[in-house]
Order: structure tokens, then C-alpha cells, then sequence
């Protein structure tokens, strides 16, 4: 009869050198580390070294060093501190702090006086109040921006972007609470609607819906536009700018500091870029950056209103003999319903602009369409300083304008009319034991099931 093999002698918890129980405690997030506390004294000594709370506080709230040493306290007090204050937004707090952390630095450097305009954070005492004179929750992620910083003042340039044409002006500011409160909608076909930003020259603001109502969904935001073809003055269309505020929000600090909205006259213009919309002819280049304009635009009339910036760069490394002047230009107008128009005429906006080695050359100009998306492309024609007769075209590369999704209200009745402008479809985006754990007192009433099943916009 064989032996029996020897059992595996049985390892404790307790028996476990620190330095191993440390490396397994590493991984851990913050909440399991606290249930691990009240396993045993020796887990709870262990949960509150100051390595394993260094990481959390990085993690979490964006800490260094430095942060700690003006502190004065532990990293797992700090740690406490912070949560006690800002617990509820954990959720969406890094990436909203990160997002402010780079806007500013970006505008420190490019547009400095926009940081004088920023307000300090408001309390929770302030939003709690607001929430209460609107009668609606203001979601999460909204409070938790507005902790850091609650808005702008009421100056221009505007935060949110800029756009300037001949005799058409839009600077966008982002609205403090207290002023956002105070244009709170709860008229038919706005109900519950928070304004986010405002324009002086054009009164365009963009809201965010704080409840499903009307065609709109939970916490998205957009540009309202009333529907000029219903009985009904109360029928309004949207332009849909984020499905929530984290994500309207983050979207807009990524396309500034990256560059892609560029900074003219310290404003930031929210022209799109398309890193492909870029033609070199000989030695000049020809790029392309559009915007849509909401505010001058209508889905009902379909009536889409875009600007266009165009650049055209002389190379540096030219010769002389290649300076030239912009005789004309052509244009390939394609719509979305396939309609091909061709425009030509002299200089563009009635200007023959000189390239010589180096020259940068920038212009502006606008077109309407009754279509949501169409293309242009075409060429301007040059002839060379040097011999008149020296004539050749540059080609301009092919860009894009897209209006960004719409949506209907639910209900809408026409105007009587024999001759309606056909509808465009729409274009919807469619609780732990009691344990040796006292210095996590303040932790742990965490409400487990309230923290990891919070709501999260990204899913509504």
C-alpha cells in the first residue's frame, strides 16, 4: 500500500513576510484596499502604508510630491482628505482635472488673458443650492468640472471658441453656474434645458438637457434651432454637440491644446483641420480647415451655413525667379445628393495675393448648402512675375463640410404650404464587519453599490 503523500504545510496571513503582502496589496484599488483593512490588525497596519496611497492619490486626484509636502500629511491621509471633499465624483475627477490642467497651461502660453477670466471652483453648498432653485439634479460630471472651476466670467474672448467673419462675430462664454441657473428653460420645447455657454453679438448658447423631454436625450448637449416651417413656434430642431458633459467637454480641450482649433488674434477659432486636406503644387502648398456655423444655419428650411480658412504657402526654399501672383480661382462644388456645381471668378475675396519665397497668405470665406455634407475642391490659376505669360494652375485639395448630427422634436406640424422644402432625413448619432480599521473611518461608509454601479453618461 503506498504512502500518502504529506500534506502542504498551511502558510497564515500573519506568517507572510511584509514585503510580499505589500507587492499583492499594490494591485489593489483603493476600495479593496480598505475592505482588507478590517481583515486582520496585521492587513490593517499593512493597508496604510504610505507607498500604496501615493499611487492612489496620483491616480485619483492628480497629486505630486509637492502637493504632499505643502500638505504636511500622510499620502493616505491625504488621500482621506480629498475624498471627503470630492468622493462622489472619483468617477469623472482625473480626467476633468487633467483637461483643466492642460487648457490653462496651453492658454498660459498662447492666450494669457483668458486665464484671468476663469472663477474659482464653486462648493457643494453652492450647487446643492442651484439644484434646488431649478428643481433638477445637475449631473456628476457637470458638478465635478464646475468643483474645479466654475466657469468664466462674463467677458470676451469667450472660452469656448470664437468665429469671425466680415459683418458676423461669435465668441462663446462658459457660463458660471449661477448665471447658467438664471437661464434655466422651462418653456414648451426647452424644458429643463441648462444653458453651458453664451454669445453677446449673437445670444447662441449651447445647452445640456437634464432630463429625456421633447425629442432630447438625458444630459446630451446641443445648439437649439427653432423650426421655421411648424405651426408650432415651440418645434425646435438641435445640432447635437455631446452626449454628455465630460465628453463635450474633454473633446473640446483635446482639439485646443493639440492644436487642431488654431489661435488667431489670442482667440481660439473652432476651425476643423483635416491633416489630409493639404495640396503641394510645384512650390506652393494650398491647405484647408472648415467650420459650421449653427447659428446662422436651419434644418428646417434645410439651410447649412459653413466657413472656410485657406492657407497658401510659398516654400521658403524657392527661388526668387518663382515669385508669382493669384490670378483667379475655380471651384467643384459636390453636394451630398450628388448635384455638381463649377464656380470660377478673379482673386479670391477680391484679392490677387503676390507669393513670393516664404509668403504665407490666409483668407477666409463662407458658403451655404441645402444639403448636411458636400465637398469642394478645385485650383487658383498663377502666373509668374517674371514672364506674364508663364500661367499655372495650384490645385486646391478636396475638404469636407459636415454639419454635426441633428434631431427633430418629437412632435411637429408644418406651416400650410404649396411649396414645401422636402424634410432631410434625420440624422441622429441615434456595507463590512466591524474590524481594527478605526483610522479608515472616514472611508469606510463607502456605499459600495452607489460608488461601482454609479451612472455613467457614456451609457445612456
Amino acid at each position: 500500500m503506498a504512502a500518502s503523500s504529506p500534506e502542504a504545510p498551511v502558510v497564515l496571513v500573519e506568517e507572510l513576510p511584509s514585503d510580499p503582502l505589500l507587492h499583492v496589496l499594490s494591485f489593489l484599488s483603493f476600495r479593496d484596499l480598505i475592505h482588507c483593512s478590517y481583515v486582520s490588525r496585521r492587513l490593517n497596519e499593512l493597508s496604510k502604508h504610505n507607498p500604496l496611497w501615493k499611487s492612489h492619490c496620483s491616480k485619483h486626484w492628480l497629486l505630486t510630491d509637492a502637493d504632499r509636502l505643502q500638505s504636511g500629511l500622510s499620502w493616505f491621509c491625504l488621500f482621506k482628505q480629498n475624498y471627503r471633499d470630492l468622493g462622489r465624483y472619483i468617477q469623472f475627477y482625473p480626467e476633468l482635472k487633467r483637461a483643466w490642467e492642460q487648457l490653462k497651461s496651453f492658454l498660459q502660453q498662447r492666450c494669457p488673458r483668458m486665464i484671468a477670466s476663469l472663477k474659482e471652483g464653486a462648493t457643494e453648498v453652492e450647487l446643492n443650492d442651484i439644484e434646488a432653485q431649478i428643481g433638477c439634479s445637475l449631473p456628476h460630471d457637470y458638478r465635478c468640472s464646475y468643483r474645479i472651476h466654475n466657469g468664466q466670467k462674463l467677458v470676451i474672448p469667450g472660452l469656448m471658441g470664437s468665429m469671425s467673419l466680415s459683418n458676423h462675430y461669435r465668441s462663446e462664454v462658459l457660463l458660471d453656474v449661477e448665471t447658467a441657473a438664471g437661464g434655466f428653460q422651462q418653456r414648451k420645447g426647452m424644458r429643463r434645458c441648462l444653458p453651458l455657454t453664451f454669445c453677446f453679438h449673437t445670444g447662441l448658447s449651447q445647452y445640456m438637457a437634464l432630463e429625456p423631454a421633447e425629442g432630447r436625450r438625458m444630459f446630451e448637449s446641443f445648439y437649439p434651432c427653432p423650426d421655421q416651417t411648424a405651426q408650432d413656434p415651440s418645434a425646435i430642431d438641435m445640432f447635437i454637440t455631446g452626449s454628455c458633459f465630460v465628453e463635450w467637454f474633454t473633446t473640446y480641450v483635446h482639439n485646443v491644446v493639440t492644436g487642431e482649433y488654431p489661435i488667431i488674434r489670442d482667440q481660439i477659432f473652432r476651425y476643423v483641420h483635416d491633416k489630409n486636406c493639404v495640396e503641394t503644387t510645384g512650390d506652393i502648398t494650398v491647405s484647408v480647415s472648415t467650420s459650421f456655423l449653427p447659428e446662422l444655419s436651419s434644418v428646417h428650411p434645410p439651410h447649412f451655413f459653413f466657413t472656410y480658412r485657406i492657407r497658401i504657402e510659398m516654400s521658403s526654399s524657392a527661388s526668387p525667379e518663382a515669385a508669382c501672383q493669384l490670378d483667379s480661382r475655380y471651384w467643384k462644388i459636390t453636394t451630398s445628393d450628388g448635384n455638381v456645381e463649377e464656380v470660377q471668378g478673379p482673386g479670391v475675396v477680391g484679392e490677387f495675393p503676390v507669393m513670393t519665397p516664404g509668403k504665407v497668405h490666409e483668407y477666409a470665406s463662407c458658403t451655404t448648402f441645402s444639403t448636411p455634407s458636400e465637398y469642394m475642391e478645385g485650383h487658383y490659376t498663377f502666373h509668374r512675375l517674371a514672364n506674364k505669360e508663364e500661367v499655372f494652375h495650384v490645385a486646391i485639395p478636396r475638404f469636407h463640410m459636415v454639419c454635426p448630427p441633428f434631431r427633430e422634436p418629437v412632435v411637429r406640424t408644418h406651416k400650410p404650404s404649396t411649396s414645401l422644402t422636402p424634410r432631410l432625413d434625420d440624422h441622429d448619432p441615434d456595507e463590512y464587519c466591524d474590524g481594527d480599521g478605526d483610522d479608515f473611518g472616514d472611508l469606510r461608509g463607502i456605499n459600495m453599490a452607489a460608488l461601482e454601479g454609479a451612472w455613467c453618461p457614456r451609457h445612456i
